[in-house]
């Protein structure tokens, strides 16, 4: 695809429902011109327009019975040229949401193969501006074993997450929805403020907005297995030693180490964040998480937090199920997919409160200070569950607000 292929509100060909749709409208259209030509004179004019429009059909179907939620979902996955909003309507919920700098949503959607792992499938991607209303979309037809579409907020835009084996996939779109081509190179980039960390540990990939360029960090420990890049360019990484040495924090400027930190005994080091000169580290015991380590200025001084009003034992799905996210102000959420979160009073991250959320949220991200939840089936279904969709919380979880589309 070309860059001045805007994918406003679709470029892609017609598929069939929508040729059947257009057929309907204009038969529809026909008759209520031959209705207004004849004026208001009898009753039984209207009952000759009724049965005009009748005789035309609904959906392309002779019967004129409605098309089922099944009926149409799979109709939709193996559409060649399917389009974005019943892409959208099938999925029910996002696969994810990513926020770029001036407030703008990229939503990215998946309709799977419901009997299979393998078989036909469609993804979508739709922008909503700041006053949420679309500004683009897109979807494609692929099968159910691709990799679904990921993307990250970047510098004045958004950035394709590429495929597991970092040689392709990775392009950015700006936010009114146009594709630009990203150069991968092999060579490792010192990060800088605005690069953003697009995947790891496998492959551990960079994105620089100034130049749309992915690269692999430089710099980076060998022995690193988890990463975090802070928007100071400051490259945090978790070092776990082949050897019997406690993990460490590693953190780095211009491919230089700056300062590391040990994981105190008997915890290993699990997921990593970082923003604005705070880190956190969830502490892995056994098969849980037990709590975090935590620094506010910079690396110069860290802190266990083993309670501060978390339940930390009754985190049951394993420490890669854990959720942690900084926000712009520096406090951090913490919980885990599918079940309970916390959020921090503040910038401290000492003391905790509960989030009471009005569904299950299979999966949670922050974007600035506003909190999104997603709700989904965790595997691909017809129907829908309970509250489906995202819900958004701009108040630190007090209210939540239930998105809706404005056109």
């Amino acid at each position: 695809m070309s860059d001045d292929q805007t994918l406003l509100l679709s470029s892609s060909p017609l598929s069939s429902s929508a040729l059947a749709k257009k057929a309907v409208a204009a038969c529809e259209d026909a008759a209520m011109v031959w209705l207004r030509k004849r004026g208001r004179r009898t009753v039984g004019l209207l009952a000759s327009a009724a049965l005009a429009l009748t005789a035309c059909g609904h959906g392309g179907s002779g019967g004129g019975k409605p098309e089922d939620r099944e009926a149409k979902y799979k109709r939709v996955i193996e559409d060649p040229h399917p389009r974005p909003a019943e892409v959208i309507e099938m999925a029910g919920a996002p696969l994810g949401v990513s926020r770029a700098d001036d407030g703008s949503l990229l939503l990215a959607y998946e309709a799977g193969n419901v009997e299979d792992d393998e078989g036909p499938a469609a993804t979508a991607w739709r922008i909503v501006g700041p006053d949420g209303r679309t500004v683009a979309e897109h979807a494609e037809h692929g099968d159910a074993e691709a990799a679904p579409p990921a993307f990250k907020g970047a510098g004045g835009g958004f950035v394709r997450v590429p495929q597991a084996d970092g040689a392709e996939g990775a392009w950015s779109l700006d936010v009114r929805g146009r594709r630009h081509k990203a150069v991968i190179t092999g060579t490792p980039l010192h990060a800088r403020p605005g690069d953003v960390l697009l995947a790891e540990p496998e492959p551990t990939l960079i994105y620089r907005p100034a130049t749309r360029t992915v690269a692999p960090p430089a710099g980076v420990p060998d022995s690193a297995v988890r990463l975090a890049v802070d928007e100071r360019g400051t490259v945090w990484s978790l070092d776990q030693p082949l050897t019997d040495d406690p993990n460490r924090v590693v953190w780095q400027r211009d491919g230089r180490t700056v300062g590391s930190t040990a994981v105190p005994r008997p915890y290993l080091g699990g997921v990593l964040a970082a923003r604005g000169g705070i880190a956190a580290l969830s502490l892995v015991q056994g098969e849980g998480v037990r709590g975090l380590l935590v620094t506010t200025d910079g690396g110069r001084h860290w802190r266990k937090v083993l309670a501060g009003g978390i339940a930390w034992r009754d985190l049951k799905r394993g420490p890669d199920a854990l959720v942690l996210r900084l926000l712009a102000d520096g406090r951090l959420l913490v919980g885990e997919e599918g079940g309970r979160y916390w959020l921090a009073a503040d910038r401290t991250n000492s003391a905790f409160r509960e989030l009471r959320t009005p569904v299950n949220f299979t999966s949670f991200t922050v974007g600035g200070t506003t909190l999104y939840g997603i709700a989904d089936a965790t595997t691909s279904t017809y129907d829908l569950v309970k509250g489906e969709g995202l819900w958004i919380s701009r108040d630190n979880g007090r209210e939540w607000r239930r998105y809706g589309q404005r056109g």
